[in-house]
């Protein structure tokens, strides 16, 4: 029985002995065959050796049994491995798609928020300059051309109520005396640190930026003495053109003095239907001019 089981679960000779099996003779360098005669081992059946083999034969066995438990080992560890393997490339996959879905809201975070900052600077900006302009710079353009320009400063603003001869008229000497305080204010606000200095450059600032929509608006859009483009086909501006060319026509007795709030001058003495005359007289005239 034992013979025959190692026979069928080991394919590979092995030793028999016919003298006392020794550990040691488990290393002879030329075994018997499996299947040789069984008269060739002398006492094989004798009861003693039997024993041994017997008692060999279950350590061999054990010994396959052992080799048979490394294979399936093995076999277990490569499963888990390549078990742990498919496991961490999915948490790795995981990972990338939960970086890309944050780095995608993050971006429409900063868009959203950028452009919400960005517009709220904007309309801050323009409602600042819009106070400092029209409440502040135009009140006060408004005054000096009312008490200093047709009063005693009319000796110089007379060239510009007159038709002008050349590119340049006395007048224009007022754009440059403004200027200099507007400078002045920069130029202090910039080189100094503090509050007095940044509302300085405000100052300037708004002083300056008044003065060149002035420029536009007046000089280029209302008298034409440069193109202006598209500033002539906004409503607000042609109103604006509009009510300083009744200034120097002399009906409402040079009303009104101011020029981005003249036609609420108008509108205070009445002046609304020849406003609204003036500006279809100019809409025809703008259209004649080849563009």
């Amino acid at each position: 029985m034992a013979v025959g089981l190692l026979a069928a679960i080991v394919p590979k000779p092995f030793c028999l002995l016919t003298t006392k099996l020794q550990p040691s003779s488990l290393l002879t360098t030329k075994p018997a065959p499996l299947f040789a005669p069984l008269g060739t081992h002398r006492g094989f059946f004798n009861g003693k050796n039997r024993r041994k083999l017997n008692s060999f034969t279950v350590c061999f066995v054990l010994e396959e049994k052992k080799q048979s438990t490394q294979i399936e080992t093995f076999t277990d560890e490569e499963e888990e491995e390549s078990g742990t393997q498919i496991s961490t490339a999915a948490r790795v996959a995981e990972k990338l798609a939960r970086k890309r879905s944050e780095r995608f809201t993050y971006l429409v975070a900063a868009v959203m928020s950028s452009f919400g900052i960005t517009s709220m600077a904007v309309m801050a900006v323009y409602y600042r300059f819009w106070w400092q302009m029209e409440v502040g710079m135009e009140f006060w353009a408004r005054w000096a051309h009312k008490a200093l320009w047709h009063a005693s400063l009319w000796h110089m603003h007379e060239s510009h109520h007159r038709p002008r001869e050349g590119p340049f008229e006395l007048n224009d000497v007022f754009a440059i005396i403004n200027a200099v305080p507007a400078i002045a204010l920069l130029s202090f606000g910039f080189f100094h640190k503090g509050l007095v200095p940044g509302l300085c450059f405000g100052a300037g600032l708004g002083i300056t930026v008044f003065g060149m929509a002035y420029m536009f608006v007046h000089d280029g859009l209302v008298h034409k003495r440069f193109p202006v483009g598209p500033i002539a086909d906004v409503p607000y501006f042609r109103r604006v053109a509009a009510a300083h060319q009744l200034h120097h026509s002399d009906k409402f007795h040079g009303v009104p003095y101011g020029l981005f709030l003249g036609p609420k001058e108008l509108e205070e003495v009445g002046g609304l239907e020849e406003l609204e005359k003036e500006i279809s007289k100019r809409i025809k005239s703008y259209n004649r001019v080849p563009k």
